[in-house]
C-alpha cells in the first residue's frame, strides 16, 4: 500500500522532470562562468597597479555585497539594449543565470586572489630565474598551486549556487521551489484533475522540495568536508 495520496505522484514527478534540471543547469552555467571570469579578475587583482586593483576590488564588492536578490531584480528589470544590429532582453532565466554569475565569480575572484598571494614568494622567484614572463609564471607555476588550494572553497561555492538559485524564484524561472510553487497551487485549487488536496499538502510539497536540495547538497558539503582536509 502506498502511503503518500494519489495526488502527490504527478506533483513529484513534475518538480524531478521540470525544476531539478531546470536548477542543476542554473547552477552549472554560473558556476563554469564564475569560475572563468573570477580566476582571471583575482590574478589580476595581484598586480601592483593601483588603478586596475581599484577597478576590481569595486567590482568584487559590489556584487559581493549586493543581496543576490536585489542583483537578480535590478537585472531582470533592466530596459532593453542594442548590440549592434540586435536588440536584447535578457530572459527571467538569463537575468537569473548572469546575476548569480556576477555573485558567483566575486566570491571567485577573491578566493583567487587570496590563493595565489599564499603561494610563497620563492616560487615567483623561481619561476622567474627559469625564463617565465609574468603569464608564463601564473599560467604553468602559480595557478594550478593556487588552484589547487581552492577546490574546497569552489565546492563549497557550487552548493551555495544550487541553493541561492531559488532566488530565481522571485522572477518565475521554474526552478526547483517555482515548480513545487506551481504545484502546490494546482492540487490545492483542483486543476490536476485530482481532488482538492487536503491542508498538510503544502508541507508534503515544500518538504518533498527541501528533500531534494538536501540530496544534492549533502554530498557535496561532505565532499568540501574531504577535499578541505587532503588539500589544506
Amino acid at each position: 500500500m502506498n502511503p503518500l495520496p494519489e495526488w502527490f505522484r504527478p506533483v513529484s514527478e513534475y518538480i524531478l522532470r521540470e525544476g531539478v534540471p531546470e536548477t542543476l543547469r542554473m547552477a552549472a552555467i554560473a558556476v563554469v562562468a564564475s569560475l572563468v571570469i573570477g580566476v582571471v579578475l583575482g590574478t589580476l587583482m595581484t598586480i601592483r597597479f593601483r588603478p586596475l586593483q581599484w577597478l576590481i576590488r569595486f567590482y568584487v564588492e559590489v556584487w559581493r555585497g549586493l543581496p543576490i536578490l536585489v542583483t537578480v531584480l535590478f537585472i531582470f528589470w533592466l530596459p532593453a539594449f542594442d548590440v549592434g544590429r540586435h536588440h536584447v532582453q535578457l530572459s527571467a532565466y538569463q537575468s537569473a543565470a548572469l546575476a548569480l554569475t556576477l555573485w558567483g565569480s566575486a566570491q571567485v575572484a577573491e578566493a583567487t586572489r587570496g590563493a595565489v598571494q599564499s603561494i610563497p614568494k620563492e616560487q615567483h622567484e623561481a619561476a622567474a630565474a627559469l625564463g617565465f614572463g609574468w603569464f608564463g609564471r601564473q599560467t604553468f607555476v602559480i595557478l594550478p598551486q593556487a588552484l589547487r588550494r581552492m577546490v574546497p572553497p569552489l565546492v563549497g561555492l557550487l552548493v551555495n549556487t544550487i541553493q541561492n538559485t531559488t532566488i530565481a524564484f522571485a522572477i518565475g524561472v521554474n526552478e526547483v521551489l517555482q515548480a513545487g510553487q506551481r504545484q502546490f497551487e494546482n492540487v490545492t485549487s483542483g486543476l490536476t484533475g485530482q481532488p482538492v488536496a487536503p491542508s498538510y499538502a503544502p508541507f508534503l510539497i515544500f518538504g518533498y522540495v527541501a528533500l531534494l536540495f538536501f540530496i544534492i547538497c549533502f554530498p557535496l558539503t561532505r565532499l568540501a568536508a574531504y577535499l578541505e582536509k587532503r588539500l589544506t
